[in-house]
């Protein structure tokens, strides 16, 4: 009896052996899978593979897991040799080598292994689709989308977002949501965003109101919305409602801020931030400059650099480029020019921004020295490059050259003009008394001028007193906005110089029926790290009385120099003396105007 036990014995014995090396082996091979996607997602790829050589055995994840780290880290060519010596496919495996080829953009390829798969699922298609929707390619996304034998919502998702990219296919894209038999989460941020993008603000609204579990995304989507039409009260109260915010929604809002010329709250919000421990990446730094370049403020634009330089993005190309603009707003213009100096392979928006900055300031001649290095590196100049040269014109007062630019720009690059084009050709020609000149090249644009067009043609004309065109200006302007308080001041300007007082009382009549009210005009003045906001004749202001010391110390300072550059050009006074005589008189005004704020 026991004799026979002994065999069974150790056959349970071996069996339990062989089961445990077994467990142990497919412990090993999940385990080591594991590692190779952690390896894959930090963009290790070739540690990855070295782990998948060295494993004894292998399964079907493994190899998956493998073709995966290739084509996420944008190694195609690898992620098809590795397909093509494997042992087993299953569904993962195609689906895999259909993404590494969308994801590359070899659309062609993608078709060819989804007819060639054995079993295809929602996913084989979502990947080709989605492809499709990002190339533009919206007709033969439908065709495929209606060849799937059941489309998910992720099916529905892609089609949605890939209309709404293309220009004209919002419509479609709004149908096919409502059409959707359920949704999820992204389908709802998909809509809002889409709509949002192609600036319909306010339907993105009601799908908002409508999606049933409002998330931050939506919320962030439809802070872009309201930033973009202007609308920041309703961007702020959304941002208070986001608990958990991130450095997009932070970004999104202080760039609202800036560029709807509230730079004084994205600067505070960009200090809420900092306080919050939340670190800054390159785009927040262009939304912080963006906001001192509105607010013309140097010392708070000096203070962002300095953070700029301690966070490392000194060397950023969109960050160098805003802080140009910075600099060219404050009057810094010689340091415009060092931190263009700076940037080792300027882009065309550098080459853009610092010919703005010339052109802003009017120095004609350095802004066309910076185009025709630019074309000698083989930069393709556009539109935005001929407009600052052609506003650089207007303030130059170069006629021939802004027709020369203009032909330039039509003629030998092809671009089309635009408005903005025209409108600096009239003004150059306006502004040099050329009116007739103005009107022609008006009577030829091949679209209506707008009233920046004829707002320039205006102000000629209340320079060079020819009322009857001035008229006409007037008229224009008001079919078009029929409030512009503007065109009737600088009509009623007009008719004044020409001594029309009658036609100076009707036109402040017609204001008052109307209802337009002339625009107050505010000035500001930036005392410490605070700025003083104020209009002529207003004592309102809790500063007022620092506000007016600030003023005569800067109206004595400007009579002492005035006064000093009489003196020397009448050779009254030395050199020396006239070296003394400022230091002196600045000492005086500075003992004179002292006070603590």
């Amino acid at each position: 009896m026991l004799t026979s036990l002994v065999p069974t014995f150790w056959r349970q014995r071996h069996s339990f052996f062989v089961l445990a090396t077994l467990f142990s082996s497919t412990r090993d091979v999940y385990h080591a899978n594991l590692d190779i996607v952690a390896l894959s997602r930090a963009g290790k790829v070739d540690a990855a593979r070295k782990l998948f050589d060295e494993m004894a055995t292998k399964d079907v994840v493994t190899w998956n897991s493998m073709l995966s780290a290739y084509w996420q880290n944008g190694l195609l060519q690898r992620s098809k040799a590795l397909f093509h010596s494997m042992p087993l496919r299953n569904v993962v495996s195609w689906n895999s080598i259909i993404a590494a080829c969308v994801q590359n953009d070899n659309l062609q390829d993608a078709f060819r292994y989804l007819a060639a798969a054995p079993e295809k699922n929602a996913a084989s298609y979502n990947a080709i689709i989605s492809g499709l929707a990002r190339c533009g390619r919206m007709k033969d996304a439908q065709r495929l989308f209606e060849a799937m034998p059941c489309p998910n919502v992720v099916s529905y998702t892609a089609m949605v977002d890939g209309y709404a990219r293309v220009e004209g296919g919002i419509g479609r894209a709004r149908a096919l949501f409502e059409a959707m038999p359920r949704r999820n989460s992204v389908s709802w941020v998909v809509m809002i965003n889409g709509l949002v993008e192609n600036g319909l603000c306010e339907e993105a609204w009601e799908v908002f109101v409508r999606m049933p579990q409002k998330n931050d995304v939506a919320r962030t989507a439809m802070i872009t919305g309201f930033c973009k039409e202007g609308r920041m009260e309703d961007a702020r109260d959304l941002f208070q409602e986001i608990r958990c915010r991130d450095l997009v929604s932070w970004n999104i809002i202080m760039t609202g801020y800036a560029q709807n010329g509230r730079g004084e709250e994205a600067l505070n919000l960009f200090s809420q931030m900092i306080r919050t421990g939340m670190q800054p990446d390159d785009l927040t730094f262009v939304s912080v400059f963006i906001a001192c370049a509105s607010l013309a403020s140097l010392e708070e634009g000096s203070k962002a650099h300095a953070l700029l330089i301690k966070h490392g993005f000194d060397s950023d190309l969109s960050v160098c480029n805003a802080l140009i603009t910075v600099h060219s707003k404050c009057g810094g213009i010689v340091d415009s020019e060092l931190v263009f100096g700076q940037i080792s392979h300027p882009d065309l928006v550098s080459w853009n921004t610092i010919i703005a900055a010339f052109a802003q300031h009017g120095l004609y001649d350095k802004a066309r020295s910076y185009f025709d290095q630019m074309v000698t590196v083989s930069v393709q100049p556009d539109g935005i490059t001929f407009l600052s040269l052609l506003s650089a014109c207007c303030r130059a007062g170069k006629v021939n050259e802004s027709m020369n630019l203009f032909s330039l720009m039509v003629d030998n690059y092809g671009i089309p003009p635009r408005s903005e084009h025209y409108a600096c050709l009239v003004d150059v020609m306006s502004r040099a008394g050329q009116l007739q000149r103005a009107c022609k090249i008006i009577n030829e644009m091949p679209f209506k001028a707008d009233s920046s067009i004829w707002g320039a043609v205006l102000a000629a004309c209340s320079v060079h007193l020819n009322v009857e065109l001035g008229e006409l200006a007037a008229r224009r302007i008001l079919n078009l906005d029929p409030f512009n308080s503007g065109a009737y001041v600088m009509l009623s300007n007009i008719y004044a110089a020409a001594g029309k007082w009658k036609d100076v009382h009707r036109i402040r009549v017609l204001m008052k029926e109307q209802g337009v009210k002339k625009q107050t005009a505010y000035s500001w003045l930036q005392i410490g790290n605070k700025t003083h906001y104020f209009v002529g004749g207003d004592p309102s202001h809790p500063n007022i009385n620092d506000i007016h010391v600030a003023l005569r110390r800067i109206t004595l300072h400007m009579k002492v120099k005035g006064e000093i550059a009489r003196q020397c050009c009448k050779k009254v006074i030395s050199p020396m003396s006239y070296i003394l005589v400022i230091f002196s008189q600045e000492d005086h005004c500075k003992r004179q105007t002292q006070f603590d704020y």
